[in-house]
């Protein structure tokens, strides 16, 4: 009975909630850790009540799985818990009182725009992919976009005489975002390359290509990002979600609502833009710290 429950709640989040693929699959990984436990104690999923779930969630610390992992799991466990209410299976909802571990605000990492720049510089141009791979950088940069939406980035979604192109983000919920006149300078100087290319069938729409003509992975972007970052001599640790953190602060310094923001980044929760309202607090208390009188005097002294 088990196997069904999960086969229908798969199937639920495909088609109702209309999750991609790879959201499917992080959402059924982190179910596996209940699946274990509920096997190891010998309960059923539809009889667990709010004792068990409690020494669930134990177990999860114990087994050295850190907070933030955590609170994600139990997430995938109260969406599960509600599916099997919604469905009929069970009658009230074990998870409603289950609290989250504690996680310590974590301010992500962004670069400036001058290290932007900097990344971009870095970039060898006279190698194939050179100018792809600075289109890719400022891309990310001007447009705020996941690296899935990066790679899956048409050209059929580019509406260039608009200035805006169309994102299939989480859930295939689609969403407008202005691009930047240098985006779309960096992409027609990459379309020189990539017309000279011989393209895979069925990847002629793909708006960034390998060199076998199929479109990049997230795996690929990442290591060309990182590999830039040590060339341009960036100490900082940074990835593809960098560039998007670095967009939603440049928007926030600029002077952007929040709210814009977070229609921008296709944020479902304005909680999960507030964010970047954090990392310019930490940017005031820095220029208060380092321009104020007394501490100007202080470092003099």
């Amino acid at each position: 009975m088990a196997n069904d429950i999960i086969r229908n709640y798969m199937r639920y989040l495909k088609l109702e909630r209309n999750y991609t693929y790879n959201t499917l699959e992080a959402y059924r990984h982190d179910l596996e850790y209940l699946i274990d436990y509920a096997r190891q104690n010998d309960v059923a999923l539809v009889d667990m009540k709010l004792e068990n779930l409690e020494n669930f969630s134990a177990s999860l610390h114990d087994n050295g799985i850190v907070a933030r992992s955590q609170a994600r799991i139990l997430c995938g466990v109260r969406s599960f818990y509600r599916y099997l209410v919604t469905d009929g299976y069970i009658k009230d909802d074990p998870t409603e009182l289950l609290p989250s571990p504690q996680i310590g605000e974590h301010l992500p990492e962004y670069l400036s725009v001058e290290e932007v720049d900097m990344l971009e510089a870095a970039i060898d141009l006279s190698k194939w992919e050179g100018q792809r791979n600075k289109a890719i950088i400022e891309t990310l940069f001007s447009c705020g976009l996941r690296v899935t939406e990066l790679v899956n980035l048409k050209i059929s979604q580019i509406f260039e005489e608009d200035k805006f192109i169309r994102v299939l983000g989480k859930g295939r919920k689609e969403r407008l975002v202005p691009i930047s006149d240098r985006a779309l300078k960096e992409i027609h100087l990459w379309y020189i390359d990539r017309n000279l290319m011989k393209i895979k069938p069925g990847e002629e729409d793909y708006v960034f290509l390998n060199r076998r003509g199929a479109h990049l992975t997230r795996v690929m972007i990442l290591i060309m990002i990182k590999n830039a970052a040590q060339d341009a001599g960036i100490k900082k640790t940074i990835s593809p979600h960098t560039l998007r953190h670095s967009f939603a602060t440049a928007l926030l310094k600029g002077g952007a609502d929040l709210r814009v923001i977070q229609a921008l980044l296709g944020h479902e929760d304005i909680g999960t833009t507030e964010i970047y309202t954090h990392i310019e607090t930490s940017d005031l208390r820095d220029a208060i710290l380092y321009h104020h009188p007394r501490n100007i005097r202080h470092r003099k002294e």
